[in-house]
């Protein structure tokens, strides 16, 4: 009954029974122009707007046609972020006919001269631009679909301070033989411009980490297989890092996935950071010595991973960071409570402290509470196998930590409405690009 024809980026419509005896024809204006000669004269044109009303003609068609049929068009691939997944909600997959075309993704990728099934792809139209920005902190390689209010200028403002390593390659007007562009501009220079109404995506580069190892799954990369990882597999002072069985449920109360922010706040090693990151996270590390910034970036090359690593003291230099999803807070001395105050004004999700004084557990309570969190926590208390001689072990005590951790109570509404590159009701039948 529905005949979804993607228009591809560029390549025009062939004539097609679908389009010549289709009683109504929904699609944006140009797309309806382009295929005039093809459709049947008393064909209703419903040009579009607002998604609400296309559905609604879709359905009025249905009911009303006795069997006539509907055709839709759309920019790129309709099944990729597009009009296919509205369509299948409402009316059902088995009453769609998918005609694909070539996504602007691949377009885009294309044009330059690099292969995508290792790229991760997020939609900023119709969304919170945050999640698409930590998606651009985290990966190397990520197409992004624009929209209005959320095109390069506002994503390279996002950019411009803390991912210097990455370009933004703007396309627009994909597939026009005579005014498509691909400017290759650092986030700074992105931010400065009027890109007008005409981008089609924006890919965001680190060109020294383009190229990842073939691999079978398309994404940007599996989970990790292993987490909490061994104090050895970082470089630390004087053991000064969060031990591996307390980092395991600090990670599982800070949840880090990808398009998240994650704060770790007197980071030391920069373990929890590295380890979010690995994840998928956009990770930042606050750390107030000199030696220990160098430290994290170490870390963090050393496990191929993207952690911005700030130089200052908190609370101070927090005012500058982006509002976080997650913190983790392994530091702060007598600043504590004022840090985890501070952190929880802006925490999005939950805020993780892991306290090695008793006499601190309540004062972190206290400020978790004032901010609206829900707080709880454990004592951690482990013996590791230690060996002796005669090829025994015995059983070696590790200082016990207290983790305690708050949680916003309305948290999963906030991360059901802010998660980008999942599902969201749409506006457009076109990947990003309002007709």
């Amino acid at each position: 009954m529905i005949t979804v024809f993607g228009t591809g980026t560029g390549a025009p419509l062939s004539p097609d029974p679908a389009l010549s005896t289709a009683a109504v024809v929904v699609g944006g204006r140009r797309h309806l122009d382009a295929a005039e000669a093809l459709l049947a004269p008393g064909a209703e044109r419903v040009v579009l707007g607002p998604l609400a009303p296309a559905l609604n003609a879709v359905e009025r068609a249905i009911e009303n046609e006795k069997g006539q049929g509907v055709a839709v068009l759309a920019s790129g691939d309709p099944g990729f972020f597009g009009i296919v997944r509205a369509l299948a909600e409402r009316f059902g997959p088995a009453a769609l006919d998918v005609r694909p075309g070539v996504s602007s993704v691949a377009t885009a990728f294309a044009r330059v001269g690099l292969p995508w099934d290792d790229a991760a792809v997020v939609s900023a139209h119709g969304r919170d631009l945050r999640t698409a920005v930590n998606v651009c902190r985290a990966h190397p390689k990520t197409a992004v679909l624009t929209g209005p209010g959320a095109g390069p200028a506002e994503l390279g403002a996002e950019l411009a301070h803390a991912s210097a390593d990455r370009v933004l390659v703007v396309a627009s007007l994909l597939g026009d033989p005579e005014h498509e562009s691909l400017e290759r501009v650092t986030p700074s220079e992105a931010a400065a411009r009027d890109w007008g109404d005409a981008v089609s995506v924006v890919l965001c580069l680190d060109e020294k980490r383009v190229l990842a190892p073939v691999r079978t799954l398309a994404g940007p990369g599996r989970p990790p297989a292993r987490w909490a990882l061994d104090e050895g597999e970082f470089a630390h002072r004087d053991s000064m890092i969060t031990k591996y069985e307390v980092r395991a449920l600090a990670l599982a109360r800070l949840g880090p996935r990808p398009g998240d922010l994650v704060w770790d706040i007197g980071a030391g090693s920069g373990s929890v950071a590295v380890e979010c990151a690995r994840f998928g996270a956009a990770a930042v590390a606050v750390e107030k010595t000199a030696d220990g910034v160098a430290r994290i970036r170490d870390n963090a090359a050393a496990h191929g991973v993207d952690v911005r690593v700030v130089h200052g003291a908190a609370p101070t230099v927090l005012s500058d960071l982006a509002d976080p999803d997650a913190v983790f807070i392994g530091g702060g001395g007598r600043e504590l409570a004022a840090i985890v105050t501070a952190s929880a004004r802006r925490a999005r999700r939950s805020v993780v402290v892991a306290v090695a004084a008793v006499d601190r557990v309540g004062a972190v309570r206290d400020a978790l509470g004032a901010a609206g969190f829900v707080s709880d926590g454990v004592l951690l208390q482990s013996s590791r196998l230690a060996p002796l001689p005669g090829e025994v072990s015995r059983l070696a005590a590790a200082n016990p930590v207290f983790l305690v951790w708050g949680v916003r109570p309305d948290a999963d509404a906030q991360s059901a409405t802010s998660e980008g590159f999942l599902e969201r009701p749409w506006t457009s039948l076109n990947e990003g690009v309002v007709e």
